[in-house]
C-alpha cells in the first residue's frame, strides 16, 4: 500500500459509502469509469479484491472493511490539518463545507452567494443530501455544518434554530377546493396524497403533523424529488404536503395553489447543525453567525413566501 495515493482513498472511500460506482462518481464530478480506474488502481496496491459485485450490487470484502477504515482515517488526518490551516488563514481565503437537505437547495445557494459577497476569496463546497446521507457526512466529519430540519437528538452534535419553514397543503389550481375558504383537515381524508420517501424531513414533519391531528391520508405516491411532485399535482394526480419555500415559482405561474387548510401551515424550523466536538474553521463559524442573524429574514425576502397564522 505504500504507493497507494491520497485521492485513490477518496475515490474508494466514496464507492464503499454508496456501495455504487455511479453515486460515487456524481458525488465526485467524476466519470464512472475514471472511477473505476481509481478503485482498481488502489486494488492492485492492497494485492487483494476490496469488493465483489453480484448481481447489480457491490459488497465489501474483508479487505476492502480492512482498508476503509484506514482510509477513513487518513483522509480525516488530512482534513484536519487543512483546517488547521484554514484558521490560520482566518475567514479570508478559508473554506467552507456545508451540505443541506434538499428542501433547502431552492434558497440555500443564494444564501451563500450573499454570504460569500461579503467575505472575499472563501471557497465553498456544497452538497445536497436527504436526511439520513447529511446525517452521515456529519458523522464521518465529511463536512463542517449541516443544514437540516430536524436536527439529530445524538448529545454529540449542536443544532441551532435560525429561521422558520411552513408548510402546506398543495393542489392544482383546478381542484375543487381550490378556492374553499376554512377547509377542515377531515375534508381531504379522500383526497390522494403523493409524498416524499420515508425518511426525508418532509416526510418525517408531514407524518409529525397528521399524529397531532389524528389524520390519517391515502398515500398514492412516494416520491425522492420535490419537482416530480410538483409536476404530478399540477397534473392533477393527487396533492402533497410541501414545504412553502419549494413552491414560490409555482404560486407565481399559477400552476399550484396552497389550500386554506385550518391549522395550517405547519410551521418547523431550520437549524444548522455541526459536530459537538468540531473545531469549526473561522470560515464556518462566520457563516453560522450569518445564518443566526440573518438567516430568517434574507429565506423570507428570497422565496417571498408569508404565510399567515394558522387558523383553529
Amino acid at each position: 500500500m505504500r504507493h497507494a495515493t491520497l485521492r485513490q482513498l477518496k475515490v474508494f472511500e466514496a464507492v464503499a459509502r454508496h456501495l455504487s460506482f455511479s453515486r460515487a462518481a456524481e458525488e465526485l464530478h467524476l466519470t464512472q469509469p475514471a472511477v473505476s480506474i481509481q478503485v482498481k488502481q488502489l486494488e492492485r496496491h492492497a494485492g487483494l479484491p476490496l469488493y465483489e459485485q453480484l448481481g447489480k450490487k457491490i459488497f465489501l470484502t474483508a479487505a476492502g472493511a480492512e482498508v476503509l477504515a484506514h482510509a477513513r482515517g487518513i483522509i480525516n488526518q488530512f482534513r484536519e490539518a487543512e483546517e488547521g490551516l484554514a484558521a490560520l488563514k482566518g475567514v479570508r481565503g478559508g473554506r467552507l463545507n456545508v451540505a443541506v437537505i434538499s428542501a433547502g437547495d431552492y434558497f440555500f445557494p443564494r444564501l451563500l452567494a450573499a454570504f460569500c459577497e461579503r467575505h472575499e476569496e472563501v471557497s465553498v463546497g456544497l452538497s445536497v443530501h436527504n436526511r439520513e446521507e447529511l446525517l452521515r457526512q456529519l458523522a464521518e466529519n465529511a463536512t463542517d455544518l449541516g443544514i437540516m430540519l430536524r436536527p439529530p437528538e445524538a448529545a454529540d452534535t449542536v443544532a441551532e434554530a435560525f429561521a422558520p419553514q411552513p408548510h402546506v397543503i398543495v393542489v392544482a389550481p383546478g381542484h375543487r377546493l381550490a378556492r374553499t375558504r376554512r377547509v377542515a383537515l377531515e375534508a381531504l381524508e379522500s383526497e390522494k396524497f403523493i409524498v416524499r420517501e420515508r425518511g426525508s424531513d418532509t416526510r418525517i414533519s408531514m407524518e409529525e403533523a397528521w399524529l397531532e391531528r389524528r389524520f390519517r391520508p391515502v398515500i398514492a405516491m412516494e416520491i425522492r424529488s420535490f419537482e416530480t411532485i410538483k409536476q404530478a399535482v399540477t397534473a392533477g394526480m393527487g396533492i402533497s404536503f410541501l414545504p412553502a419555500h419549494t413552491i414560490g415559482l409555482e404560486l407565481q405561474a399559477g400552476t399550484l395553489a396552497v389550500l386554506d387548510v385550518v391549522g395550517f401551515p405547519v410551521v418547523r424550523a431550520w437549524h444548522v447543525v455541526h459536530r459537538r466536538t468540531k473545531r469549526l474553521p473561522p470560515v464556518a463559524a462566520a457563516f453560522k453567525a450569518f445564518l443566526l442573524t440573518e438567516g430568517a429574514r434574507r429565506i423570507a425576502r428570497l422565496t417571498r413566501f408569508r404565510p399567515k397564522p394558522p387558523r383553529r
